[in-house]
C-alpha cells in the first residue's frame, strides 16, 4: 500500500511543483522591468543627423534646431516665440539685425561673427539664428547635447519641484514597468517633479529626457529656485518723455502755404503745450520722403511755449503714386533713408519730437514697421527728439501693431480714440462712445507702462442720415457745426448715459437724422477715464474742428494741469 501511494505523492508534488514555476515565471514577466530600450531618435522626433531637438522649460517642443558646425541654430520664429523677438530679418538685403538704446548691430546672412561662427544660415527659405549669438543679446540659458542631438532651453526661473533618486532606476517613456527605457538613472541623480501620480512621476533630466520613474524610487520633492546665471543685463532704452502731462494738438497742414495758418488755428485755445502739424509723408516706393516743413512755423510755436513734433504719414501719397508701406519699409536702406531725411529735417527746423502716423500697415509688415520704430527711436534718442507713435483702438485685429514694443521703444504710445463708427460704416453710431474709449485705454494700459500711454480725443462728430431705402451716409463735422444743424432743425438732444454723449434724432427730407455729439460735456467724461487710468497725456483731432467751441479747451486742458 505504501508504495503505491508515494509514486502518487511524487506525482502531486512535480504537479505543484511546474505550477508553482508557471506562476513564478508568469508574475515574473508580469512584474518585472523591461529593460527594452526606446529609439531615442522616434522619442525626440529626429529626422537626419542635423536636426535637433527643443525641450523649453521643461517641455519637448514639435519644433526642431539645426546643427552645423557644431552649434545650433534656431529658426527666426522659434527664437521670437521662445527667446527674443527683438531680431530682425532683412529678406531683400539679406541682413540680420538688432537694435539697441544706441545702434542698430547688423550683420549679413551667412557672414562669420569675430569669434569666427556663422551668425545666420538660410536653408530651403528659412533664416537660422546661431544660438551663441542670440544670447549675448538675450535672457536665457542653453545646454547642447549630442546622440541624439537636443538642446535644453531654460527662460523661466520659477520655483520648481525638485528630488533625488534613492536607487539605481530606468527612466521610461510611460508610467509602467514594461515601457521602453529612456535612460538608466543612478542613484543620487537629481531630476525635476512634473506631475506627481499614485505610483509613477514625471520627471526631466538636466539633460533634457522627460519620462517616469516610479515613486517609490523618489526622495520627496522639494520646492527649489533655479539660480538665474545667464549674464545678461536689460539693455535701457530710456528716452525723452516728459516729466510733465502732454497736451497735443494735431494740425492738418496739407500745402506748404498752410503753414501760415498757424497763428489762427491757434487763436483762442489754451492749455496746449504740444502741436503736431502733418508735415510729412512717405512718397514713393523707394523710401523718397515728401515733406512741407516750415522753420517759421517751429520758431513761432516755441514763441508761444508749444513743442513741436512733426508728424509723418503712410497714406497721403497711397492713392496717386501706389505708397505700400510694407515695400518700402522691408529694405533696411529704404528705412535709413528715411530716418537721414528726418532728422536732417529735425537740424534745418530744429522741432522737438516726430510723431508717426502710419494707418496702412499689414499683419505681413508686422515686422518691417515695428524695426523701423525701433531704428527711428535710436536716431531720436541720440538726437534728443521726443518720439510718439500713433494706433488705432486697440484690437485683436490691429494687434500686428506691436504696442508693447512701441512701448519700449518710444516715448509715448498714442491712442486715436475715435472712428468707432466711421465714413465707410454701414451702421449708425458714435464716433467715440464713452465704453470703446474706456476699452482701449485698458488695453493698451495693460501693454504699454500708462504714463507713456496718449489718448486722443474727436474735435468732431458725424452727422448720419439714414434714407428711406435703408442707405445710410454721413458727414464728418466740428463740433459747433454739429449743435448749429440741430439747432437748425429744431432738435433738442438728451444725454444718453450708455455711450457717455448727447443724443438727437430728427427727421428731414433726406432721411432720419442721428448725432452722437462730441462737447464740453462728453469730453469731460472722457478726460475722467483718462485720469483714473493715469495716462502720460491728452491729443485732439484736429485744430480747426474746435472753431466757435474755444471753451472746449478749458476741459481739455483740465487733464494735462492736473
Amino acid at each position: 500500500m505504501k508504495r503505491k501511494v508515494i509514486p502518487v505523492l511524487i506525482g502531486l508534488l512535480l504537479i505543484v511543483l511546474i505550477l508553482a514555476g508557471a506562476a513564478g515565471v508568469f508574475l515574473f514577466q508580469r512584474y518585472s522591468g523591461s529593460k527594452e530600450e526606446a529609439d531615442l531618435n522616434v522619442y525626440f522626433g529626429l529626422n537626419g543627423s542635423q536636426e535637433v531637438a527643443i525641450v523649453w522649460n521643461q517641455e519637448l517642443t514639435e519644433e526642431k534646431g539645426l546643427l552645423q558646425d557644431e552649434r545650433c541654430y534656431l529658426k527666426l520664429d522659434t527664437v521670437h516665440e521662445m527667446l527674443n523677438e527683438r531680431f530682425y530679418v532683412d529678406h531683400n538685403e539679406k541682413l540680420l539685425l538688432y537694435t539697441l538704446p544706441e545702434e542698430t548691430v547688423q550683420i549679413g546672412i551667412g557672414e562669420q561673427t569675430a569669434d569666427g561662427y556663422t551668425a545666420a544660415v538660410e536653408q530651403n527659405g528659412d533664416v537660422w539664428l546661431a544660438l551663441d549669438y542670440v544670447k549675448q543679446y538675450s535672457d536665457f540659458n542653453y545646454a547642447l547635447y549630442t546622440e541624439p542631438n537636443r538642446v535644453v532651453l531654460t527662460t523661466n526661473w520659477d520655483t520648481l519641484q525638485s528630488a533625488e533618486l534613492k536607487k539605481n532606476t530606468a527612466l521610461r517613456v510611460r508610467g509602467g514597468v514594461k515601457s521602453e527605457v529612456l535612460q538608466n538613472l543612478e542613484k543620487g541623480t537629481k531630476v525635476t517633479v512634473l506631475e506627481e501620480m499614485e505610483n509613477w512621476d514625471q520627471v526631466q533630466t538636466q539633460d533634457g529626457y522627460i519620462g517616469y520613474v516610479q515613486k517609490k524610487h523618489l526622495t520627496d520633492p522639494a520646492e527649489e529656485t533655479p539660480v538665474k546665471d545667464t549674464g545678461y543685463v536689460e539693455p535701457d532704452y530710456t528716452g525723452n518723455l516728459r516729466d510733465h502731462k502732454i497736451d497735443l494738438a494735431w494740425h492738418q497742414v496739407t500745402v506748404e502755404s498752410a503753414n501760415s495758418t498757424f497763428p489762427g488755428v491757434m487763436s483762442g485755445v489754451t492749455g496746449v503745450n504740444v502741436i503736431s502739424p502733418t508735415w510729412y509723408s512717405l512718397y514713393d516706393n523707394t523710401g523718397v520722403v515728401d515733406g512741407i516743413a516750415s522753420p517759421s512755423y517751429v520758431q513761432q510755436a516755441h514763441a508761444l511755449g508749444l513743442e513741436v513734433w512733426a508728424l509723418i504719414d503712410d497714406f497721403t501719397h497711397r492713392e496717386d503714386n501706389g505708397v505700400d508701406p510694407q515695400e518700402i519699409l522691408s529694405y533696411t536702406s529704404k528705412r535709413t533713408a528715411i530716418i537721414e531725411v528726418l532728422m536732417s529735417e529735425a537740424d534745418r527746423c530744429g522741432f522737438d519730437g516726430i510723431n508717426v502716423d502710419f494707418e496702412k500697415v499689414t499683419e505681413d509688415g508686422s515686422q518691417d514697421y515695428i524695426q523701423f520704430i525701433r531704428e527711428l527711436s535710436v536716431a531720436c534718442r541720440q538726437k534728443g527728439l521726443v518720439l510718439s507713435v500713433d494706433n488705432y483702438v486697440p484690437h485683436n485685429y490691429n494687434a500686428h501693431y506691436k504696442w508693447a514694443e512701441q512701448g519700449v521703444m518710444a516715448d509715448y504710445v498714442i491712442i486715436m480714440g475715435y472712428d468707432e463708427h466711421w465714413g465707410g460704416s454701414e451702421v449708425a453710431g458714435s464716433v467715440a462712445s464713452l465704453g470703446y474709449v474706456t476699452e482701449g485705454i485698458e488695453r493698451m494700459t495693460q501693454e504699454v507702462p500708462s504714463e507713456k500711454v496718449i489718448n486722443a480725443v474727436p474735435l468732431y462728430t458725424r452727422i448720419w442720415t439714414t434714407a428711406e431705402d435703408g442707405a445710410v451716409t454721413s458727414r464728418a463735422v466740428g463740433i459747433q457745426t454739429a449743435y448749429d444743424y440741430m439747432n437748425k432743425n429744431q432738435a433738442a438732444a438728451t444725454w444718453d448715459n450708455s455711450v457717455g454723449q448727447n443724443y438727437v434724432e430728427f427727421e428731414t427730407s433726406d432721411g432720419t437724422v442721428q448725432i452722437w455729439l462730441e462737447d464740453e460735456q462728453s469730453l469731460e467724461a472722457k478726460v475722467n477715464v483718462m485720469k483714473e487710468h493715469n495716462l502720460g497725456g491728452i491729443a485732439a483731432w484736429k485744430l480747426g474742428f474746435d472753431d466757435g467751441r474755444k471753451n472746449i479747451w478749458g476741459v481739455i486742458s483740465g487733464f494735462a494741469a492736473e
